[in-house]
């Protein structure tokens, strides 16, 4: 005698899996982000490498973009 299976008329999470991410699945990449960004940004430590002046050029203004209201 054989076993009856039963199917089921809907799936069994609605939205499909996974579909929400954790807060921290965003806030830690850009907190990551912003961070590497303000540590480049520091004028203190962009002039100090004496390489590409125009390198330095690039992080100046893009620093005079950040800082401004």
């Amino acid at each position: 005698m054989s076993a009856r299976t039963h199917t089921r008329p809907h799936p069994a999470t609605p939205g499909g899996v996974g579909t929400r991410l954790p807060w921290w699945a965003l806030a830690l990449p850009t907190l990551a982000f912003i961070t590497l960004l303000l540590l480049v940004l520091n004028p203190s430590d962009a002039h100090a490498t004496g390489g590409d002046p125009a390198m330095a050029h690039l992080v100046e203004r893009v620093r005079q973009l950040v800082d401004r209201p």
